[in-house]
């Protein structure tokens, strides 16, 4: 196992919901919810779809388009994935996943 090499990777292809871009220093960063769909049939064959929220963080020292993002759209991510644990304002532990942006394509713009 010591040869075996280590992969945190993620791509995503779905909708935009929301779309904040705020400044950290000189740098913009933009805060992206992407909606992505898993459709299945359940076990009395109805068809079921299930969306899952990503919460995304793309930075623009990355080379990403930051201000051609906007809701509705449908966008490419290729990134990784961080886990973040604090604690809440009542003491209790939490944990948010969010991906890691280093491409964010947008694919078909919103009509």
């Amino acid at each position: 196992m010591e040869n075996m090499e280590m992969l945190n990777r993620i791509q995503l292809r779905g909708f935009v919901g929301s779309c904040k871009v705020t400044s950290v220093a000189d740098t913009r960063v933009a805060r992206v919810s992407v909606a992505t769909n898993h459709c299945f049939k359940d076990r009395s064959g109805n068809p079921v779809i299930e969306t899952t929220w990503h919460n995304v963080t793309a930075w623009e020292k990355e080379g990403i388009d930051l201000d051609n993002i906007d809701r509705g759209d449908m966008v490419e991510v290729t990134g990784r994935l961080r886990m973040n644990r604090y604690t809440n304002s009542d003491g209790v532990p939490c944990q948010t996943v969010e991906v890691l942006a280093s491409e964010l394509k947008v694919l078909d713009k919103r009509q």
